[in-house]
């Protein structure tokens, strides 16, 4: 392997956006993540429903209108 030409490989820490912290080994400083396994509905069995902005009344409302209406 040649010297000099990788990226140093540190200890950083891991942040989710849930609160919960890894401590792991990689060339970037800090990370960011938006989900992780503490978190995510496949590992915790959880399904998180969220409707921003009523989007399901929204198209429910457009799509149930009766036929004669177009």
């Amino acid at each position: 392997m040649k010297k000099a030409i990788h990226p140093d490989y540190k200890p950083t820490v891991i942040h989710c956006a849930c609160g919960k912290t890894y401590s792991v080994g990689s060339t970037a400083e800090d990370i960011h993540v938006g989900i992780c396994a503490a978190c995510h509905p496949f590992f915790t069995g959880k399904q998180k429903y969220v409707d921003t902005a009523g989007r399901v009344e929204k198209f429910r409302k457009r799509y149930n209108q009766p036929s004669d209406a177009k």
